[in-house]
């Protein structure tokens, strides 16, 4: 069965020991995003902050998706599968296949709920990440809600959000994703648009509202096929806009268009400063807070890689870009993997099982042409069908002795990029070059490689006596290192 909510998905966790509660007072500012990331470099668990100092009551979640383990349990299914093969089952579950929600009387997300002068942003424990950060970011783990004016599509979108004032808070919606351009809408109908920030709901609907999908697409209707059941929403307090009936958190306004406050800097998941100071942007006006009895405030430390917004970008970019290529109907498409350390979206590696002269170039252009590839993608690297995607040390032997630069490589030079990749200039980051890195032996060649392969039926017959060469206690450490490296 899916979660109901946060807490069911925190609940598991806790089970299957991927969680800790840290129950000594920590600071909002600098010190629990401090603890968080030295945690995420000693590829800890996720932690829940039970004791924020001057938020009694309160909590903070960080650290959920810094593992594969822990996002393969938010997707329910076992810790041990393999990258790979979740992305493999994201495919399967959404293939032609959408579940609209449902709309129920009230929810959990409605135990308190403050208007006007009540509704206060520093009434939530938003952390202060980093040194440098232009203010406490109360969205990063989060998504905005908003309504496409000429279609009714409701759109979720994770788009950071910094505290602006208590009833202010800054928003950084990126030129031709989803929700500026429903905000474009508005503009030339001289309206604000309203707009709901959520945190904290079905861990599903957060890994949805961070993937590429489609601009007439509904990530409510992708998360129902995802989790095989229907989102519960509840209409908002102040605005028609439908928001998850379970969420921690709803925080209710409207964007004017047109109208900028500063915002930022901060600690972007490329490892840098998102620019060199504060920027105008778009911001939400403050006309409700909603949320649960003791809520839980779900952040993710950005910054470096690997953190949860790597992990979770790295599998749901595969996902949606492994579900764009299969819709094109290309043949031969094997594997999809977009690494976390390259957060899922600058790099991909496909493996092709090579069927036409001219097959593995196709593949990496519809790549770039994709939905998903098509922002940010900057390097797609082609691997044949014997080389394991998800195997750096297989992928590294593919680039050493079967890619030839002058043949496998193809650059193109005008590409959408993402205003965050640090390799551009800033102020120069909406355009970027492409590169295709194709390590695949030449379909056309008569006189291919040969590879070294093992006797199949003497391999499994090693395989099934392994004990009785090194012994059961070192077959039980080698099968415990494994699983490590799985």
């Amino acid at each position: 069965m899916p979660y109901s909510d946060l807490r069911e998905f925190i609940a598991r966790l806790e089970s299957e020991g991927q969680l800790h509660r840290v129950t000594k007072e920590v600071d909002w500012n600098l010190e629990l995003g401090h603890v968080a990331k030295v945690n995420e470099q000693r590829k800890g668990p996720a932690l829940l902050f039970e004791n924020i100092k001057d938020y009694p009551g309160q909590s903070v979640l960080t650290s959920a998706f810094t593992t594969k383990e822990r996002v393969a349990a938010a997707l329910e299914m076992p810790t041990e599968t393999r990258f790979l093969e979740i992305a493999r089952n994201w495919v399967s579950r959404i293939a032609n296949t959408r579940v609209e929600p449902i709309e129920v009387p009230t929810g959990p997300c409605k135990d308190h709920v403050l208007m006007g002068e009540d509704a206060n942003l520093y009434s939530l424990p938003a952390p202060w990440f980093y040194p440098n950060d232009g203010g406490r970011y109360i969205g990063t783990a989060c998504f905005l809600v908003s309504r496409n004016l000429d279609t009714g599509r409701l759109n979720l979108g994770t788009y950071r959000s910094m505290v602006i004032d208590g009833h202010t808070a800054g928003v950084q919606l990126i030129k031709g994703k989803d929700s500026e351009i429903d905000l474009r809408g508005y503009a030339e109908r001289g309206e604000p648009m309203p707009v709901a920030l959520v945190i904290g709901a079905d861990p599903v609907l957060f890994l949805c509202s961070s993937t590429m999908f489609p601009l007439t697409e509904s990530e409510y209707d992708v998360a129902g096929a995802l989790r095989g059941k229907a989102v519960d929403v509840v209409r908002a307090e102040t605005s028609d806009l439908l928001v998850p009936a379970s969420a921690e958190i709803v925080i209710e306004g409207y964007i004017t268009p047109g109208a900028k406050l500063p915002e930022g800097p901060f600690g972007e998941y490329p490892g840098y400063y998102s620019g060199a100071g504060t920027e105008l942007r778009d911001f939400i006006t403050v006309t409700a807070i909603t949320h649960r009895e003791k809520p839980i405030l779900w952040s993710t430390t950005v910054g470096k890689p690997v953190t949860d917004t790597h992990m979770l970008m790295g599998i749901n970019r595969t996902a949606s870009l492994w579900n764009d290529l299969q819709n094109m109907k290309i043949p031969g498409i094997l594997g999809v993997y977009g690494p976390p350390a390259a957060a899922g979206r600058m790099l991909a590696i496909i493996q092709v099982k090579q069927m036409y002269h001219g097959h593995s170039t196709q593949v990496g252009l519809a790549a770039f042409a994709s939905v998903t590839g098509n922002y940010g993608l900057k390097t797609v690297i082609l691997v044949d069908e014997d080389i394991d995607p998800e195997n750096m040390d297989e992928v590294m032997y593919a680039l050493a002795f079967r890619y030839q630069p002058d043949r496998g490589t193809q650059i193109l030079k005008r590409g959408r990029s993402t205003p965050l990749d640090p390799s551009l200039p800033v102020g120069d980051r909406y355009m970027t070059s492409r590169v295709i890195m194709d390590t695949c032996i030449p379909y056309e060649w008569e006189d291919k490689p040969i590879p070294i392969t093992l006797d199949d039926a003497l391999e499994q017959q090693v395989k099934d006596d392994w004990d009785s060469y090194l012994g059961a206690g070192a077959a039980a450490k080698q099968d415990a290192l494994d699983r490590t490296n799985q």
